[in-house]
């Protein structure tokens, strides 16, 4: 007869993730144990091993359990109507507000996603591409210049850096809220996009001044003058 799950199955085994996710950003992967995991949780290594068979699992589940969060968090985002600019900047907002308390899980996905199994890497790197595909559909919408160019991965992926490793300075109360800084990163990318796009535009002079710091360059000069 199987063994009928308990009420609160779930709740203990998120309960284990996030602790294990804490011991594996500080301690590295290798060197945490499933003695260590269920020291941790104040479990027996006996009742662990009911949730998970082995330290791989635990990893696994990690990380398919934090992205999870991550894509449902940006794809409700998604669906809310508003003008390309706003949804851009939802999303940034919402991603930042999935980081709120996942360091761990985070610092855990960039370090050790590479140290499973190439099929269950491919699972996890699959709900990846989904994430930043949510996020160049709304930069293709919000910055016409770069639309579904060949610009549009390095500008979403020079998004996705501001955005993920604002964790190392970040610090809750002390400057900018998640809100502030999800405004700043979507428009650097917005207000700066069509001058950067032109800047890397075939043709253009490497080291060339943009057209528009030429033009002002030059007024200031005619004003200087007195033309």
């Amino acid at each position: 007869m199987a063994r009928t799950r308990a009420q609160d199955y779930d709740a203990k085994r998120l309960a284990i993730l996030h602790r294990a996710a804490e011991l594996f950003a500080q301690h590295g992967y290798s060197g945490t144990s499933i003695t260590m995991i269920a020291a941790a949780c104040g479990v027996s290594k006996a009742l662990l091993y009911h949730y998970y068979p082995d330290k791989e699992a635990v990893l696994f589940d990690i990380l398919s359990a934090h992205l999870q969060t991550l894509i449902t968090a940006v794809e409700a985002a998604a669906r809310i109507e508003a003008d390309p600019d706003t949804r851009l900047q939802s999303l940034a907002a919402a991603l930042l507000e999935a980081y709120r308390d996942a360091d761990a899980e985070h610092q855990v996905q960039i370090a050790n996603l590479k140290l499973l199994p190439a099929d269950k890497q491919e699972q996890l790197r699959a709900m990846e591409r989904v994430l930043v595909g949510v996020f160049s559909e709304a930069i293709a919408a919000a910055v016409p210049a770069v639309g579904h160019g060949p610009l549009l991965k390095p500008m979403t992926m020079s998004l996705f850096g501001m955005l993920n490793w604002h964790y190392l300075w970040f610090r809750p109360g002390k400057g900018l809220d998640r809100a502030d800084y999800a405004r700043l990163v979507t428009r650097l990318v917005t207000a700066g996009a069509a001058e950067a796009a032109a800047a890397v535009a075939p043709g253009a002079a490497s080291g060339a001044a943009p057209a528009s710091a030429v033009t002002a360059r030059t007024a200031r000069t005619r004003r200087a003058r007195g033309a």
